[in-house]
């Protein structure tokens, strides 16, 4: 029989402060987004503002130019979705022939995989800049879609494989016995089977795409393409920032990858308890 003690009373009050202190950087993030340009930067980062101001939102919002937040935005979803949309295919089919041949070739594919999502990929952006401008791949979205692609390949890999070595043989044996071609056993009957697999690969890579940095400024730099991130930093001056507006460009990003996160979470959820199992 369950009995509330002393000690019970202790954990509940240390869950709730651990929550709180989790929840205290987005309190910090609305409140800011919220305030004023002067208010932002006199008051205290914890203290609601004196009166809601929705300037902030307004303004990055109708911002124009080659920074753009509207535009910004655009691009983002298309360089992820687009990213997304290469790992799965390429990641499935790649994972789904190392899985179900057993040559001596495939085993070395995959460990060399494993070597490639270890090794940073910050070391390779030297000659991979100058492979891409060599072939006009810079300043554009389809060069990013490329390039995620490449990257992130052996981390979709890596999953899907996890997934299709724990996947009896049957289904797609049945397939073949009705008639269909081994190519269309996989799109038909496999992959589908996949979902979850595939909820997983879609949001961690696009998690990975669209908070990125780093590759989109020094492959996007100087172009009217521009990702999120990238436009959100020139919120960020020599000598001051505007706050405000920096949280509520941080808010907006949010919103779309919040929103693919609830939509896809079963499949995600589902595909990481079975990746743990396997």
């Amino acid at each position: 029989m369950f009995r509330y003690t002393k000690l019970t009373a202790v954990r509940e009050a240390l869950v709730w402060v651990v929550t709180l202190l989790g929840l205290l950087p987005l309190y910090i993030l609305v409140v800011t987004a919220l305030k004023s340009d002067e208010e932002a930067l006199t008051s205290s980062p914890v203290a609601p503002p004196t009166s809601v101001d929705f300037s902030a939102f307004v303004e990055v919002l109708t911002s124009t130019g080659r920074n753009s937040i509207p535009m910004s935005i655009l691009n983002s979803v298309i360089i992820t979705a687009g990213a997304i949309f290469g790992l799965v295919l390429l990641g499935s089919v790649a994972a789904y022939v190392i899985s179900r041949r057993t040559r001596t070739w495939t085993n070395v594919t995959f460990y060399l995989v494993l070597i490639a999502i270890i090794l940073p990929a910050q070391l390779g952006t030297v000659p991979l800049y100058i492979g891409a401008r060599s072939v006009g791949l810079t300043g554009n979205a389809i060069g990013m879609i490329l390039l995620w692609t490449g990257i992130l390949l052996p981390l979709s890999i890596f999953l899907y494989a996890s997934f299709f070595r724990g996947l009896s043989t049957e289904y797609e044996e049945a397939a073949v016995i009705d008639g269909a071609s081994p190519t269309q056993a996989f799109f038909r009957v496999v992959l589908p089977l996949m979902a979850p697999a595939t909820g997983t690969v879609a949001i961690l890579t696009g998690l990975i795409v669209w908070n990125d940095f780093f590759n989109s400024l020094i492959f996007l730099g100087g172009s009217t393409t521009q990702t999120l991130p990238v436009a959100m930093y020139t919120y960020v001056g020599g000598l001051v920032s505007a706050w405000n507006k920096i949280f509520a460009v941080v808010i907006i990003s949010m919103i779309p990858i919040l929103a693919f996160y609830m939509f896809a979470q079963k499949k995600f959820i589902q595909g990481f308890a079975g990746g743990l199992k396997g």
